[in-house]
Parts: structure tokens; C-alpha cells; sequence
């Protein structure tokens, strides 16, 4: 009877959800196109209020989220299987090429430009002032690596898959948001819970807000690239071009699923992305992009725990660190959906290692390899890249490197081409979370799927059509949606623990002695709330 009930809570497809988020969005855009001047101060003030009241929280749930994360790698728990299968469905190569596609495809080409860079030029406030000089680098790129490291990842998909593989794999139920919420309420989630549909909710809104934003974003960037090498007009018509061409490859790719479209688009653009690292590489600054990786990342691990905990200049905090927080923090439900989908038959032991070690040291190395190369163009020639960025922003910083490097033509191509398939990976990924959301199971129907990234698309398009300002609007509501959201994530820094805990009994991993009584609470069913 029970299983039944379970298979009807994952047949179903959640309508309230689908009305209300799909309705917010909508909402968002119609008051846009009535007065955008209004939606903008209202997200202002809001992110404002979000960032002062909530930014120190959300620098300790990050940190916390990792270190905890880490505790269970390296402790028995460790070897515990996730997802009821006694193997990986996915190769590693494959595996870790869909988990890179998740936050790289987000900032992994115009920021590893951009962000080292003007770091370099005004050293972040904790420092000395070393800006412009040799010993500004490491601490450039070391602030770098904070935001889009070890904790960005974390938060992504390790304590929140860990707890969502448990309630769907294990326990049958349906894999959303309210999944993290199973050891706190139960089944009872899974009903008619208004908390539980506000988590969807929240969720949904939140990752479409940090969609919707790239993608109008990296449109316009991808825009003044063609204009930049090829003469093409830098006007909407062309920015709506990209943006379809973008969206049709997103939607080929999820109409496919996880298992092929998703699954193919990502090997072949962390392929392409290699590729174009080790030319940069080869061509480019190789001794000093190896020596500052080595001694940016050592910097970055001497100080991280002094850099997540940074109180002084507001201001700064709020334009980066807490940015980026409720950015990553926003996309964390469905994320860590995604990953759990895609990592059935790993071990605590490999997820930790894979989202929270492996993908950020990648990460990190393709920062050093892509804003070192700027970084050292400036230091032989001052303002090379400096004038660009601050004249033409993210994507003329990208440009200009370019210029600086052997074949510089062809390597700016790679990155157009790079930058257009890791957009529509995201996109693809995202729209997933977003049906599997809405159905409860991780196979859900061909059209919901292609509808959100068609939805996403389309938002995007008339959101540049009003104004391109709108873009950087809805681009900062994502930390607004990530106050809720951070709650949301809150509970999995313990309920992940218990977990771990539960399934090492049931594995039998740690088995408990004959002549050891067994505490009543540590049960399996006694240690989450009854169904």
C-alpha cells in the first residue's frame, strides 16, 4: 500500500508548482515591460537587504557545508553506496564532465578572464595592497579560486545529493527540492504540504532567475565576439540569433536526455575546453601559469578559511563574495538534483571528492591558465587588458587576450564556440531539474522538458528586447530567492550525517557486534521521522 502511495507521488505531476512558478516568472517579465525602473529598485533594495542580513550566513553555510562534507569523505562513512545500484552507471570521464558542466558553463569563460584581472588591478581589501605587481598575483587569483572553489562546488552537490539520493533512491519518494526536507517532516512532505511546494517553489524561481541572466548574458557577450573578429552587428537582432541558435542546441540535447543529449553535449565541450586549455598553454606564459597556479592555489589553501570569513569592507563583500553566495546558493537545489541523478552507484567518498576536490581544482587551473595568461600580458605591458575591461567589460578582456597569444584568431574562436556550448549545456541540465521538479521522477515526459528550455529562452529574449540593463536585474534577483533557499539547504548539514549513518548500517559497513545492544534511535526507522 505504501509503494503504491510512493508511485503515485512520483507519476504526478505537481500543477500548483507549475502555476505558481511558471506565473511568477511571467509576472516578473509583464512588470518589466510596464516599468523596468521600478522592478529595478525593487530587486536593488531587496538584494541590499539580502546581502547585509544574510551574507555573513551564507558564508558560514558554505563553509560549513565543505568542511562537513570533507569529515565524511575521509571518515567510514565514506565508503557508503548511494543511489541502490552496486555500481556507477556512468564512467568517471563521463561523470566528471556533466558535474563540470553544472558551474563552469555558468562563469567558467568570461569570468576566468575577467574576474583574476581586476582583482590583479585592485587587490581585494583583505590584502596588502599589491596591486599591478608581481606580488598582487597570487592573491588575485587566490580570490579567484575562493569563489569559484572548493565551497561554490560544495554547496552544488554534495550534503543536499547526499540527503535527495536517500528520500528517492532509497525511500522511494520523489526526487524535488522538498526531498531535503524527508528527514525533517517525514512523508508528510510529499502531500499537500504547503512547505513543500514553497521549497519547489523557491527553488524554481531561484535557478530560473540564474538562467534566465546567463543566458541573456552570455548572449550579448557571445554578440560582441562575432562583432569583435567578424564585423557582425552588435545589435538585438543578433543577440536574439544567438540566443535561438543557443536555445535549439539546449533543447535538442534535453529532448535526448541525460543519458545521450546531456550526457554527449558535456564530454564533447569539457573535450574542446581541454583542448583549448593545453594550446593556451603550450603557446601562452607556460612556466608562469604553472608556477602561479602551484603558488596561488598554496595561498589560496594557507588563507580560505580567513577569506570565507572576511567581515571588513561591506561593500566589496557585496558585489563578489555575497554575489556569488546567493548566486551558487540559488542554484543549489536543483544542482544537487541533477548530480544525484547522474551519480547512482558512487560512494560518499567519491561524490565528496569529485564535486568538492576534483572539479574545483580543474576549475581553478582553467582560471590560471585563462586570466594568468591576461595577468601576464599586463604585468610586460600595462593596460593591455586593463583598458579593454574597463572600457568594454567582460567579453573585450576575453578579446584582448587573445590578441596577445599566437593564433590569437583561433583560440578567440574556440572560446565563442566553447563559451555557446557550455551556455547551452547549463541550460539543458537546468531545464531537467525543472520537469524532474515538477514530475517527481528523473524520467520525465520529453515535452516538459523542451518546454522550460523554450521558456527560458524565450524570458531571456524579451527580457533584452526591453532593455539589456533587465538582464543584470534578474541576474541579482537570484540572490534575493536565495534567502529561502539557503534555509531550505540548511537542514542537510546534520540530516546528511544521519544518512550516511543509516546507510552504513543497512550496507553493513560497519556492522554492530552481536553482543553490542543497539540503541533504539540509531534504527533505520527510528532515525528519520516516521513515515
Amino acid at each position: 500500500m505504501r509503494q503504491d502511495k510512493k508511485t503515485n507521488l512520483n507519476n504526478k505531476t505537481d500543477n500548483t508548482v507549475f502555476i505558481i512558478s511558471g506565473g511568477l516568472l511571467l509576472l516578473f517579465v509583464l512588470l518589466s515591460l510596464m516599468d523596468l525602473d521600478m522592478v529595478g529598485g525593487w530587486i536593488t533594495t531587496s538584494f541590499n537587504f539580502s546581502a547585509k542580513y544574510f551574507g555573513s550566513y551564507w558564508q558560514l553555510l558554505l563553509l560549513a557545508n565543505l568542511l562537513i562534507g570533507l569529515g565524511l569523505a575521509v571518515s567510514k562513512y565514506g565508503k557508503v553506496r548511494l543511489g541502490n545500484k552496486a555500481k556507477p552507471e556512468n564512467s568517471y570521464f563521463r561523470w566528471i564532465a556533466m558535474i563540470l558542466c553544472t558551474l563552469m558553463a555558468s562563469g567558467g569563460v568570461f569570468w576566468a578572464a575577467s574576474e583574476p584581472m581586476y582583482h590583479f588591478i585592485t587587490n581585494p581589501p583583505l590584502f596588502k595592497d599589491n596591486s599591478s605587481t608581481m606580488a598582487g598575483v597570487d592573491p588575485a587569483l587566490a580570490q579567484s579560486f575562493m569563489h569559484w572553489g572548493f565551497m561554490a562546488w560544495a554547496i552544488l552537490g554534495t550534503l543536499a545529493t547526499i540527503v535527495l539520493m536517500y528520500a528517492h533512491y532509497h525511500k522511494g519518494y520523489p526526487l524535488k527540492p522538498r526531498a531535503m526536507l524527508y528527514p525533517l517532516f517525514g512523508e508528510r512532505i510529499f502531500q499537500k504540504s504547503a512547505v513543500g511546494s514553497i521549497a519547489d517553489i523557491v527553488s524554481i524561481i531561484a535557478v530560473a532567475a540564474g538562467t534566465m541572466g546567463p543566458i541573456g548574458f552570455l548572449g550579448m557577450q557571445l554578440t560582441y565576439g562575432l562583432h569583435s573578429l567578424f564585423g557582425v552587428p552588435n545589435n538585438l537582432v543578433t543577440n536574439i540569433i544567438v540566443i535561438a541558435v543557443l536555445v535549439v542546441i539546449a533543447a535538442i540535447s534535453v529532448a535526448t536526455g541525460v543519458d545521450r543529449g546531456i550526457q554527449f553535449l558535456s564530454r564533447m565541450n569539457v573535450s574542446l575546453t581541454v583542448v583549448l586549455a593545453a594550446f593556451m598553454l603550450v603557446v601562452g606564459p607556460t612556466m608562469f601559469i604553472v608556477n602561479k597556479f602551484i603558488s596561488a592555489e598554496g595561498f589560496h589553501l594557507q588563507n580560505m578559511l580567513t577569506m570565507s570569513t572576511y567581515q571588513g569592507d561591506q561593500a566589496w563583500l557585496g558585489a563578489w563574495t555575497v554575489f556569488f553566495w546567493g548566486w551558487f546558493l540559488g542554484y543549489g537545489p536543483m544542482m544537487a538534483i541533477f548530480i544525484s541523478r547522474i551519480s547512482r552507484g558512487r560512494t560518499i567518498r567519491e561524490l565528496i571528492i569529485a564535486v568538492a576536490i576534483v572539479a574545483p581544482l580543474i576549475s581553478n587551473f582553467w582560471f590560471t591558465v585563462v586570466g594568468g595568461s591576461g595577468i601576464d600580458a599586463e604585468l610586460t605591458n600595462p593596460g593591455v587588458i586593463s583598458d579593454p575591461l574597463s572600457e568594454g567589460g567582460m567579453p573585450a578582456a576575453v578579446m584582448a587576450i587573445m590578441d596577445q597569444m599566437p593564433l590569437g584568431l583561433l583560440l578567440a574562436i574556440g572560446f565563442l564556440i566553447v563559451t555557446l556550448v557550455f551556455v547551452a549545456t547549463t541550460v539543458d541540465s537546468i531545464s531537467y531539474t525543472v520537469a524532474v521538479t515538477l514530475t517527481g521522477n528523473d524520467h520525465p515526459q520529453k515535452w516538459i522538458r523542451v518546454f522550460w528550455v523554450l521558456l527560458f529562452g524565450v524570458l531571456s529574449i524579451i527580457l533584452l528586447a526591453i532593455d539589456p540593463g533587465s538582464i543584470t536585474a534578474i541576474q541579482n534577483s537570484i540572490v534575493v530567492t536565495a534567502v529561502p533557499v539557503s534555509l531550505l539547504m540548511l537542514p542537510t548539514l546534520w540530516d546528511a550525517i544521519r544518512v550516511a549513518r543509516i546507510l552504513g548500517k543497512e550496507q553493513q559497513i560497519f556492522p554492530v557486534k552481536a553482543s553490542q545492544p543497539v540503541r533504539e534511535e540509531e534504527t533505520a526507522d527510528k532515525d528519520l521521522i516516521e513515515d
